[in-house]
């Protein structure tokens, strides 16, 4: 009998432990302050404005948008991408795949200038399996068709980002593909995701990684940074000459950290999930909103945490970025793309 209730300790100090470090790495504890330095100046009306980018230079944004909540609640909808004038002050997105005939649930996105008249967009698409669609961009409104990536390596597609016209990075946010092992991932923190490169072959760059997410290429283009919410940390790896990648260091940043964009002076931009239980019960429709978190990389280690939101404003924030003297915030699921200006 001793014996036994020896053993029951052990086994409920185990689960006890396990359920603490799950709440506990998953920002559970975490206290969300709203914000009030900030003020809406724009709501554009758009469902599940999961990933955008800016062009500095030319001023516009583009736009990866999808219904996720439809999709999940058995209403699908073909998904788009949207061109948006930042300079304008109107903020009325044009829609550049109206045309586009193939299913299109995109997901994260890429945008290189080729020259001076045309632009590359790559984005990732859940709709034919997961590939990652390839497409040029001639002013504002003209979106040409130019080809499709797909290969068994693509297990779970999140995000992309051009190195060169001919070569990309994507993260895998998922190592499994079955309903126990990716629950795995989710609650034990499984390190099984990865970093693939593409240049006519593909090839596993980077692994060990705890939900790969958001990812980009820093200004100088000597380093891929690569977004691990699960971890609550951001990596950095050195670009080799082949394209393969050497781990540098990681930051933690305390929060589960999405997509990454650069502003003009190259510090990252980083919409946010703090607490990744609230998402994970809002995304599947147990909760009507998340807390978001948009914070700033400055100079590779200063961080900073520039809005706070319940989720009552911004629900679910995957990504975010400054032009001029606004702020811009996409969500996974949300109904509205929000502007913000700095009161």
């Amino acid at each position: 009998m001793k014996q036994f209730l020896i053993v029951l300790l052990v086994i409920v100090a185990l689960v006890a432990a396990f359920v603490y470090y799950t709440f506990s790495s998953t920002g559970f504890f975490r206290e969300v302050n709203n914000t009030e330095s900030y003020e809406v100046i724009a709501e554009i009306p758009m469902k599940g404005a999961e990933d955008f980018t800016i062009n500095y230079e030319e001023g516009f944004m583009i736009i990866s948008q999808d219904d996720r909540m439809g999709r999940r609640d058995g209403d699908p909808s073909q998904g788009h991408l949207y061109y948006l004038d930042l300079d304008s002050g109107d903020f009325k997105p044009i829609k550049l795949t109206a045309d586009y005939d193939l299913p299109f649930y995109p997901h994260g996105i890429s945008l290189l200038k080729l020259d001076s008249a045309r632009y590359q967009i790559l984005v990732v698409n859940h709709a034919r399996g997961h590939t990652i669609e390839k497409f040029e961009l001639f002013g504002e409104d003209s979106l040409v068709y130019m080809a499709t990536y797909r290969d068994n390596i693509m297990i779970s597609p999140n995000d992309v980002v051009a190195l060169d016209e001919d070569s990309f990075y994507f993260t895998n946010d998922h190592g499994y593909t079955s309903y126990w092992g990716k629950l795995a991932e989710n609650y034990l923190g499984l390190g099984v995701s990865n970093v693939v490169f593409y240049d006519g072959n593909y090839r596993e760059v980077a692994s060990g990684i705890k939900y790969a997410n958001g990812i980009n290429i820093s200004k100088d283009r000597s380093q891929l940074l690569v977004a691990s919410p699960r971890s609550f940390t951001l990596k950095y790896y050195n670009i080799e000459e082949t394209g393969a990648l050497s781990h540098d260091t990681d930051l933690y940043v305390g929060t589960g950290i999405d997509n990454i964009e650069l502003d003009e002076n190259g510090d990252l931009w980083i919409g946010s999930h703090p607490n990744l239980l609230a998402f994970t019960a809002y995304a599947g429709g147990k909760n009507e909103m998340a807390p978001s978190e948009v914070i700033q990389v400055s100079n590779g280690t200063e961080l900073e945490s520039l809005f706070e939101n319940d989720g009552s404003l911004v629900a679910a924030s995957s990504v975010a970025a400054p032009y001029k003297d606004l702020l811009f915030i996409g969500t996974v699921m949300d109904d509205r793309l929000v502007v913000l200006r700095k009161k």
